[in-house]
């Protein structure tokens, strides 16, 4: 299986975090592969079933068969679907339910491409972003650790306002975020080589038995685990 991911082009809608393939050497392969929480939401194809669909933000793990995809992440809170993205939270969904013939439009396109970079261009002009900078503010202080009410202090809502729009915006409260946002940067430094202790001190955990518990309850796995093999 090989996994690989790029920057979007220049003029892509800023909201689009990267798009991405997952090549499977084997179509008879039946095992699969892990997805750990990371705060996007993506849109994927399999060209071998045709099937188009979303995959929501997570807030544990996932497992996904190890088939052949493209796909298009959007960047946390950034996503341009048309619905709040708390319905979509750990949910796996058609595109064709969400946007109806629009989506087997989509689809035809796709199926008539000749490669994983046309296919990733299809994906990139059919879902344009133009991300709402009130949205980038609450994801920006959730990254940062501040409490729920110096947030919202901070941008002028109510507490009730800020939970609100994070749920439609995220799927989840800015708690939830900060400990996804948190998790993944404590991924990062963990696949770049740094001991376990100095990631937990980087990424703001109180100690390393607290980056143990909630990598665990996010992922599944322990740290090593997770930073042993390719990125799914």
């Amino acid at each position: 299986m090989t996994y690989r991911e790029r920057r979007p082009p220049r003029g892509t809608g800023a909201g689009v975090a990267c798009v991405w393939s997952r090549e499977s050497s084997n179509a008879e392969d039946s095992t699969t592969v892990t997805v750990v929480p990371d705060g996007c939401v993506d849109v994927m194809w399999e060209r071998e079933s045709g099937r188009l669909w979303v995959a929501g933000p997570d807030t544990r793990a996932h497992p996904a068969r190890n088939v052949s995809l493209v796909g298009l992440r959007f960047r946390p809170g950034d996503t341009s679907l048309g619905l709040p993205v708390s319905e979509l939270l750990d949910a796996r969904v058609d595109l064709g339910d969400l946007w109806g013939s629009r989506a087997g439009e989509l689809l035809s396109r796709l199926e008539a491409s000749t490669g994983v970079d046309e296919a990733q261009r299809i994906l990139l002009a059919a879902l344009p972003t133009d991300p709402d900078p009130a949205i980038g503010a609450i994801r920006a202080l959730a990254a940062t650790g501040e409490t729920v009410r110096g947030m919202a202090d901070e941008l002028g809502l109510s507490e009730r306002q800020l939970n609100r729009r994070s749920h439609a915006a995220f799927g989840y409260g800015p708690k939830t975020l900060h400990r996804v946002l948190r998790f993944q940067q404590a991924l990062t430094l963990a696949r770049q080589g740094l001991g376990f202790a100095e990631v937990a001190y980087r990424a703001g955990y109180a100690d390393q038995p607290h980056l143990a518990r909630e990598v665990r309850t996010l992922a599944g796995q322990s740290l090593g685990e997770l930073t042993s093999g390719r990125k799914p």
